[in-house]
């Protein structure tokens, strides 16, 4: 409209004339246009504002920064995607432009005219004339602000630097917007520069070299700091997402607290322009940037001094003046220009030391010049910092100093790191000056937008780089001179009102003159860099700069200040208290510091302190107390602290000052007397007295201030806040300004907080509820969102993190409105939290530093839950003044299973073990003294802030993790949490208080019966209502045919039959042939050579050996053709087969006893070996070991007969008259005892008859479809199971060739394994995951090929491991093995091949389990992915031929319902039909398994846990969908434990610990229930500060388990009970540790037990020891008397399971004691007993030491062996023979333990007789394990010591030692030789000891062997 007015158009150039010359000011200017336009018909519109402007709080629309955020955000996108655009940006179209958030479609007039309005930029482009910062705004700025700073906006335009001539042209024409009179105006694209937004990701719109972008296609991974992971974890909104909290309902209105916000403040703006301090003059919007500043201070203050450094003394060691400044900067940049072969816009790194402050600066201001973009690294000894950030910002230029580079070379070489590639290095120190030929010779400036990048740490310790522009500098600059010009000075002044202005907006008094900074802040980054190089430059200041030690020294502070008169002091806290307490602690040594000089700091203006929260009662004292006396009269007026943003570039945005237009924010600047602040802080009104006005008075239309107000509004507010409304984000104000000082010792429950000031000018500032993003309501605690154009735009390549954190939009609910609307402008998350009170800003800390801990109540019958929140600098003040000994502290929460746990950190000088002299011994800690300090801590927070601590830890002084601030280092608290979740803190204590801090601990159904009882299944039952029943189907295949001759095999009655016929049928063919290590043949045996080989062995057996019908033979073979030709001899000859493996030489410890005993139990009558056995055992070692065991355990070793060389013989059995008597085929007839070996080397003996042979043989050739026309391979295990089976059986059954291959072989050479398998084209073999683990780490997967492989069997004894297809798959990828072809077989003591995956033709079925569901009995499959604690299990496969599977409920024998897992029972003539010889009622129950719902079928019940599930796959013809049933294991009854009535897979538990720290060895982790308490023992490779791997282990078990561990113990690497093949040994584990012989290193005590409570063993004597009391670190071995009495426990143990017996009281007799294992001793551990026995030390040699929490050095440890036992906390023992023999039983029928059994004064137990004696396995959680087996022969009755009893088979207690006569109603327990025989025989028969087996058992702990008092039989 306006250009169709001639006069219009020129009149408006005449008027923008007058203002670019300084004819009128801002004010005038926008008053003179408005009566302009409205004389010419634009009368409607309402004057617009200028200057500071008026808001209204209810108004909608808020000023954007200053510029466009949608243009930004499409800049900073713009190389990915040209119509990006941000989610507010509104596109049309006809291609608008992105309009203001406020500009609507219909534009309100006043945006018309505002300076970006299109109205206004009506005006000529003023590009003839200097601009003040960069050039004029873009003609379509959507900015609402009327001008910044000075009333311009700071646009970049393409047009005016050449390198962007080609995109101003493309912008030229490109969008046209329709004005109201129809005509259309043309504008520039919004430039992207114009707003803090301006980052370097704008800038790659403009010129493609800038490198940083390539960064921008690999981001950052999401976990680094400022993801969703920005501040914590598991809120229900993340603080930072960039989108709008969910919506409600359109049902749901926002409750009437979201209607309650704050809206954001308005910003104020500087009233006017900035002039040069030294030429009032020269306005400073005559320059674009810093260094056209420099470059005019070096011409016109040429001479004046710049900077003067000082060192730690205070001497003067650098200046310069401001001609040689600008000199030596100009060679830097001509330097880089000409050498450099940089483009404009590259990066180059800054290198320099504090205090090279002055190299510093000429290097920076150098790069500005030169166009570069600088990069200031500050930690020169962190080299991975050093080489992150020149590679981030890659940087090939790096500017330093010639001692710099000295010593960066030297550390480089001492630590042999390499030097940073593709970096030049370049010493500024020795360019010199420039000195152009002609005056008018300085090239002319080209700056890019960005000036420098500056890479700060996260809270959380990330590293991220902050881009500034230049334009954003110049903001800052103006910004901070408009604050420091403002502010009244001490010099006296005449009558005459400084502060009035003349029209052209100068003051009348004079020029100001320039400041003098006195800083010690770090120069190179922060407010230091912004201060002390920056400002300096800008204002032609002078900075001292002193290093910060200075400050320390009494008295030179002041003297500095008094010396160099500074106007300006920059300070922080820290060094000011030095200063202040010295001068406190003695004036005089200030005040005399220089003869002649009296301190005097009349001169400061300002001192301006660093922090992030104000100590008010500081600044008292430093105002009162230190400047005040020493001479200046504005004490309390010249304290301004700082709020700035040391993350977000440094800058301040909020500071006490004199700018006024506060009133323009559109806040209360009263605090209200009716609002949440107590009434009673209503001060008496004072008169109002007038006052000069303030010089804005009359511009901004109000009245003239009263004095009282306006120094309210300069002076540094404080309030007095309610501690407990604090804890939920209220704001209650107990006292505000002067009353706080009065009441705040009055007010106990209170806190006193500090004030900055109001938000710097053009800053727009918020509070902002950070969990939810809305904004938050006036009187509540949030985090500080600021947006001006003084911040930086973002971070350098990090385009996720900078939207999220510097692009922030705060959300509000409007009233009648269901979903919350967003706020503009887009904002800066500082993370800082606090609140608004009068319009100033008070902070409480970050939100790093704020803890969270959730508190439930009842109320009116609903539960209610809560957070409260704490601030950790209130909780380290309580700390340091309360609890002694401290020398710091931090606090922090982590988040553990779904809730906020505070954990404290103290630093102190008890936890230092540094000797007390130097190189004297290192000294010893005193636990009791940590314990109580941790104890005092846990008290102190309870009582003052309501908080429970999880965990109290203590470290020495300066442990902590720390960063550095202004050269001070301070502890970094999520460092610190960072270290503490790795277990990295180096802690030497840990103490304790889960009972109070963990609130969510589940619980089941019931907690007393457990998951198998009665409520618990039907509550399971009726979650599954209508689900099928687990039972699989059944392929009875009661014809197996020979595919040679077609005979039915099942004709034969025994396999010696079956060798007859072959050797009739096919006499000359291959039956066995042995292959060595080199794939080398032996000489063949024909069947018919086999039969004589036989029958020579059986002649030489009858005739030499009298082995008659009925004898147990001993068969220890090395793996030979002699081990089969003995098998098939004793069967011949009816003798019992017990084949055993060659006795280990390194573990004859455990093979000797185990040997004896067999023999011993068996009545052995002979013992057969081959050639190699026999050697061995005449080697003098194991012969003596064998001699003087045998002695020991008073044995008989029977003769031992080799039959490598029988006598020969040329007929056959039959020809020799050697037959099978029919008897000897009887179903119930032993032919073969199969002994099985725990890892613990307890035995469990099964007996196969000929039926079972031939069931076996049946159900593995008609499952894997074998063959006569493949061969078959026996390896490894051949003396049980499958190993067995394939050895010396199924190449007779199916009448082919038997391939052996010694173990020892494969061993030394696993490759002639393979090579055999794809020589003779092997279709099945069997397998072990730790032979396959063997030969893939030994040998390459190739050079063979197993096409031919179709099935390898590897087997498992319970749940897969689920990594071994993935492993052996990938390994022998190259050799053809089919995938399909490597299979799971569940094997089972009871049937080697009860599940299988052979022939499935799929990979393995892979679950993920939600353990929460599996604790409870329950199968829900999930999602790795939602459920990152899911458990991930493979199948077993399916039933195989012959077979049938039940999963039933082991209590009530009812088949399970689909959804839920159960025992799993077997039906299949593969199983064997007993324990050998068991006359237990129990162990024969075993295997008369009948289900309620079909009692006609008999199982065998396995006693592990499984499920059957359904799965389709397309494996039929044609791709066909094919149904499975398949088989899940998931483990033994006999390990799982039960807590609050829900049960645990022990292995899951260890699994999590095992992967939470890298220094607990992979399977070093064994977990279980001794005594009610859960104890995990852990391996460790390093001993060092095992304190802080406490809480690692305790939160990872707590996290992924909902489990609290009673005690954690550690044992040193090799230490673990480990079997030969690597098993874990739980047994022995549970034995030592109940025997108090474990050797551990330290116990942690977790619960808060009370002595009597208090569980297990301390440490071993040969351990360090120290006492402390219970609940801490330090566990005592106190009497155990009461071990299940501990009413402190936050979880309890179920009585079922893991305390008793399930079936107890069941008068049906289905107890899940009948479901494992027959219990076997630890028969190494008792020969070792025996043999201590003989040798006992005297009493006091034995100690029994308690657990403890530190570590001690070595040394320390041997002193504390001989502490007298009466000193520690263990002497329980001298109760022993107060002990009452009977005492009265509880109601339940069986007794509690008594600990002090197991020793007498510190002695190890004495164990008792072996073979006749009762001593039984341990009881698990179902019930009790077996025993079977025939009665031994009796040896003499020994002494009656107490006797050990362990776990069986599974770890479970035997409950073989239960009288019969004790059984109530049937369902009772009985006792037999629980000792169990191998086989778990009766031993010695029943009498009346087993009264006192009665009286003395006790509750049986999970893996704990039972105790008894037994005597011999």
């Amino acid at each position: 409209m306006a250009d169709q007015n001639a006069e219009l158009q020129r009149r408006l150039e005449d008027l923008d004339q007058e203002l670019e010359e300084g004819d009128i000011t801002q004010k005038g200017y926008q008053k003179r246009r408005t009566q302009l336009l409205s004389s010419f018909g634009f009368a409607g519109f309402p004057e617009p504002k200028g200057g500071l402007r008026l808001h209204s709080p209810d108004s909608s629309s808020h000023p954007s920064s200053d510029g466009h955020r949608e243009a930004s955000l499409a800049a900073l996108n713009a190389n990915h995607s040209p119509e990006a655009r941000s989610p507010g940006s509104s596109v049309s179209p006809t291609n608008f432009p992105p309009q203001s958030p406020y500009g609507m479609a219909e534009p309100h007039p006043v945006t018309l005219l505002a300076p970006g309005g299109p109205m206004a930029d009506q005006r000529p482009a003023l590009m003839a004339h200097d601009s003040l910062f960069l050039n004029t705004a873009p003609p379509n700025d959507a900015s609402t602000r009327s001008g910044t700073m000075v009333s311009r906006d700071y646009a970049f335009n393409p047009e005016q630097h050449a390198g962007y001539a080609g995109h101003a042209q493309q912008n030229q024409n490109q969008n046209q917007i329709p004005e109201q009179g129809g005509g259309y105006l043309e504008h520039a694209q919004q430039n992207p520069y114009d707003s803090r937004t301006g980052t370097l990701l704008d800038s790659q719109a403009y010129f493609q070299d800038f490198a940083g972008h390539q960064a921008y296609d690999n981001v950052a991974p999401g976990g680094e700091y400022g993801g969703p992971q920005r501040y914590s974890t598991g809120d229900a909104f993340s603080p930072t997402i960039a989108v709008a909290p969910p919506m409600l309902t359109a049902s749901d209105m926002p409750p009437p607290a979201a209607l309650e916000y704050q809206m954001p403040l308005e910003p104020r703006e500087v009233p006017f322009a900035i002039h040069d301090p030294h030429d009032s003059n020269t306005p400073m919007s005559n320059f674009d940037n810093i260094a056209a500043v420099l470059r005019h201070r070096g011409r016109t203050t040429a001479k004046l001094p710049a900077y003067w450094v000082l060192d730690a003394r205070g001497k003067e060691i650098a200046s310069i003046t401001w001609d040689k400044l600008a000199a030596k900067a100009e060679k830097v940049a001509q330097v880089i220009r000409d050498k450099s072969s940089l483009y404009r816009g590259d990066r180059v790194a800054l290198i320099y030391r504090d205090a090279e402050v002055i190299d510093f600066a000429i290097a920076l201001l150098g790069c500005f010049i030169a166009g570069v973009v600088a990069v200031p690294i500050n930690e020169l000894q962190d080299y991975q910092k050093l080489n992150l950030i020149l590679t981030s910002t890659q940087a090939h230029l790096a500017l330093t100093t010639d001692n710099n580079l000295k010593a960066f070379q030297r550390d480089i070489t001492t630590q042999k790191l390499n030097w940073p590639k593709g970096v030049e290095w370049w010493k500024t120190n020795e360019f010199g000056s420039y000195h152009p030929k002609r005056k008018e010779d300085v090239p002319p400036l080209t700056v890019p937008d960005l000036a420098y990048i500056e890479f700060a740490r996260a809270p959380t310790g990330d590293l991220r780089g902050v881009v500034l522009s230049h334009r954003t500098i110049m903001h800052q600059m103006a910004c901070l001179s408009a604050i420091i010009s403002t502010v009244p000075g001490n010099r006296p002044t005449d009558t005459f009102n400084n502060t009035l202005r003349d029209k052209n907006g100068r003051l009348i008094g004079g020029s100001a003159s320039s400041e003098i900074l006195l800083s010690y802040l770090d120069p190179r980054q922060g407010i230091g860099m912004i201060l002390g190089v920056l400002l300096t430059v800008y204002g032609g200041h002078t900075t001292v700069w002193l290093e910060n030690k200075a400050v320390d020294v009494p008295g030179l502070y002041a003297h500095l200040i008094t010396k160099y008169k500074p106007t300006l002091m920059v300070a922080d806290y820290p060094g000011l208290k030095r200063a202040v307490y010295n001068y406190q602690a003695d004036p005089m040594t200030t005040r005399n510091f220089k003869k002649g000089m009296e301190p005097n700091f009349q001169t400061v203006k300002l001192c301006l302190v660093d922090t992030l929260t104000v100590d008010s009662e500081f600044n008292e004292i430093l105002a009162d107390r230190w400047l005040r006396p020493l001479r200046n009269t504005r004490a309390r007026e010249i304290v301004a602290p700082m709020l700035c943003l040391p993350e977000h570039g440094g800058m301040v945005i909020s500071i006490r000052d004199w700018l006024g237009g506060e009133e323009r924010m559109g806040c209360p600047l009263k605090l209200d007397a009716g609002s949440d602040s107590d009434s009673e802080e209503e001060k008496e009104k004072e008169e109002d007295k007038p006052a000069p006005s303030n010089g804005f008075g009359s511009l901004l239309g109000g009245g003239t201030a009263t004095t009282t107000e306006q120094r309210a509004k300069t002076e540094l507010s404080e309030v007095l806040l309610d501690r407990e409304a604090l804890k939920t984000n209220e704001v209650v104000v107990v006292a505000i300004g002067s009353d706080v000082s009065k009441k705040a010792s009055s007010e106990p429950g209170t806190v006193r907080v500090g004030a900055f000031g109001y938000p710097i000018p053009d800053a727009t500032l918020t509070v902002v509820d950070p969990e939810t993003g809305l904004l938050a309501s006036p009187h509540s605690v949030g985090e500080i969102w600021v947006d001006s154009p003084s911040l930086s735009g973002g971070f350098w390549a990090l385009p996720k993190h900078t939207e999220q954190i510097f692009h922030a939009r705060p959300y509000k609910f409007e009233s009648g409105e269901p979903t919350p609307t967003a706020i503009e402008p887009e904002f800066l998350r500082t993370g800082l939290l606090g609140t608004i009170i009068e319009g100033k800003i008070f902070v409480l800390g970050l939100y790093e530093d704020r803890i969270r801990q959730k508190v439930e109540w009842v109320e009116h019958g609903a539960e209610v839950a809560e957070h409260r929140y704490f601030f950790v600098q209130h909780i380290v003040f309580s700390i340091m003044k309360n609890v002694p000994k401290i020398f710091d502290c931090s606090a922090f929460d982590v988040f553990v299973n779904e809730e906020h746990l505070p954990i404290v950190v103290l630093e102190s000088q008890a936890a230092s073990t540094a000797p007390a002299a130097n190189g004297g011994p290192p000294r010893q800690l005193d636990t009791a003294l940590l314990d109580s300090l941790a104890e005092r801590c846990m008290d102190v927070l309870m009582q003052e802030h309501h908080l429970r601590v999880y965990c109290v830890m203590i470290t020495a002084p300066s442990a902590l993790p720390r960063v550095f601030k202004n050269g001070r280092r301070e502890i970094g608290n999520m460092l610190c949490r960072r270290e503490f979740d790795l277990g990295n803190l180096p802690c030497v204590h840990v103490k304790f208080a889960v009972e109070h801090a963990v609130l969510n601990l589940p619980i089941g159904v019931d907690p007393i019966g457990g998951i198998w009882s009665p409520v618990a299944s039907d509550s399971r039952a009726d979650i599954l209502a209508g689900a099928d029943k687990q039972y699989s189907g059944i392929d009875r295949r009661e014809v197996v045919i020979d595919d040679r001759t077609s005979t039915p095999l099942n004709n034969f009655s025994s396999i010696t039959d079956l060798i007859q016929w072959r050797v009739a049928r096919q006499p000359e063919e291959l039956s066995y042939c042995t292959i060595d290590g080199r794939g080398k043949e032996g000489k063949g045996v024909t069947w018919k050579k086999f039969d004589t080989k036989v029958a020579a062995v059986a002649v030489y057996l009858k005739n030499k050996v009298k082995i008659r019908a009925g004898d147990h033979v001993v068969l220890m073979y090395t793996h030979s053709e002699d081990f089969v030709f003995a098998v098939h001899a004793c069967i011949n000859l009816g003798a019992i087969v017990i084949p055993i493996a060659p006795m280990d030489q390194n573990r004859l410890s455990e093979d000797v006893p185990a040997f004896l005993h067999l023999i011993s139990d068996y009545s052995v009558k002979a013992v057969l070996v081959n050639q190699d056995v026999d050697h061995l055992l005449k080697l003098k070692p194991i012969a003596q070991h064998l001699k003087q065991s045998a002695h020991v355990l008073k044995v008989t070793v029977p003769g031992v007969y080799n039959t490598s060389k029988p006598p020969k013989q040329n007929n056959g059995l039959r020809d020799l008259g050697i037959t099978m008597d029919p008897s000897w085929v009887q179903p119930g007839y032993p032919v073969i005892i199969w002994t099985y070996w725990t890892p613990d080397q307890r035995r469990i003996a099964v007996q196969l008859g000929h039926d079972t042979i031939l069931g076996m043989c049946k159900v593995q050739k008609e499952t894997c479809q074998m063959t006569s026309s493949r061969p078959v391979l026996g390896c490894v295990r051949s003396t049980t199971g499958l190993g067995f089976i394939h050895t010396c059986l199924m190449g007779i059954y199916i009448g082919t060739p038997t391939y052996l291959l010694s173990p020892v072989e494969f061993a030394q050479s696993p490759l002639s394994l393979f090579l055999i398998l794809s020589r003779y084209k092997i279709k099945d073999t069997y397998a072990t995951p730790q032979m396959l683990d063997h030969a893939m780490n030994v040998m390459p997967g190739k050079g063979f090929t197993l096409h031919e492989l179709k099935n390898m069997m590897i087997s498992a004894e319970s749940r897969p491991r689920v990594d071994v297809f993935q492993k052996v798959r990938l390994h022998f990828a190259a050799t053809g093995l089919d995938r399909t072809a490597i299979n799971t077989v569940y094997s089972h003591v009871l049937n080697p091949m009860i599940a299988s995956r052979s022939y499935m033709c799929i990979e393995p079925i892979e679950l993920w389990l939600d353990t929460k569901a599996i604790r409870r009995g329950l199968v829900y499959p999930t999602d790795p992915g939602r459920d990152p604690k899911a458990i991930l299990i493979q199948d077993s496969g399916m039933v195989p031929v012959s077979t049938q599977i039940a999963i039933v409920n082991p209590e009530s024998r009812n088949l399970c319902s689909d959804g839920e897992y159960g025992e799993i029972w077997v039906d299949s003539e593969a199983c064997v039909k007993s324990f050998y010889g068991s006359k237990d009622v129990f162990d024969v129950e075993r295997f008369d398994g009948r289900t309620i719902e079909d009692p006609s079928i008999r199982y065998v019940r396995t006693g592990d846990l499984g499920f059957l599930h359904s799965v389709s796959r397309p494996i039929g013809p044609g791709g066909a969908q094919v149904d499975m049933q398949v088989l899940f294991v998931l483990g033994s009854i006999g390990e799982t434990f039960e807590i609050n009535g829900l049960s645990h897979f022990p292995m899951d538990i260890e699994a999590s610990v095992e992967r939470c720290h890298r220094n607990i060895l992979p399977g070093g982790c064994a977990v279980f229930q001794a005594g009610g308490l859960v104890v995990v023992l852990v391996e460790v490779a390093r001993k060092a500060y095992l304190a802080s791997i406490v809480p690692v282990i305790v939160n990872a078990i707590l996290n992924e388990h909902q489990i609290i561990v009673d005690i954690v113990a550690f044992v040193n690497k090799g230490d673990f009970p480990r079997s030969r093949l690597g098993e874990k040994q739980r047994g022995k584990i549970l034995a030592g540790w109940v025997s108090r012989k474990m050797r551990t290193m330290a116990q942690f005590a977790i619960k808060d037990m009370d002595a009597a409570a208090m569980g297990p063993p301390g440490t071993s004597t040969s351990e360090q020891s120290s006492s402390g009391n219970g609940g801490s670190s330090t566990v005592q071995g106190v009497q155990q008397d009461n071990v299940y009495g501990d009413v402190h426990r936050a979880s309890m143990t179920s009585f079922r399971s893991s305390s008793g017996p399930l079936g107890l009281g069941n008068g049906n007799g289905s107890s899940l004691r009948n479901v494992e294992p027959a219990p076997r001793i630890l028969e190494q551990r008792e020969l070792e007993d025996r043999s201590a026995m003989m040798m006992m030390p005297p009493p006091q040699q034995q100690q029994s030491t308690p657990m403890f929490a530190v570590e001690m050095p070595a040394d320390e440890r041997d002193r504390e062996r001989d502490v007298d036992n009466d000193q520690t906390p263990t002497k329980s023992r001298q109760q022993q023979s107060q002990r009452i023999s009977n005492p009265p039983g509880p109601s339940h029928g069986y007794e509690l333990p008594d600990f002090d059994r197991f020793a007498i004064d510190g002695s190890p137990p004495p164990v008792g007789p072996k073979p006749g004696s009762s001593a039984g396995g341990g009881g698990g959680a179902g019930g009790g394990g077996y025993a079977s087996g025939p009665p031994p022969p009796r040896l003499a009755p020994p002494p009656p010591p107490p006797q050990i009893r362990l776990p069986s088979v599974d770890g479970r207690e035997s409950f073989d030692d239960w009288n019969t006569s004790s059984r109530g109603g049937g369902g009772g327990l009985h006792v037999v030789n629980s000792e169990g025989t191998d086989g778990g025989g009766n031993g010695g028969g029943l009498g009346d000891e087993d009264d006192d087996w009665t009286r003395d058992a006790y509750m049986s702990m999970n893996l704990a062997g039972t105790l008894g008092r037994g005597e011999g039989r």
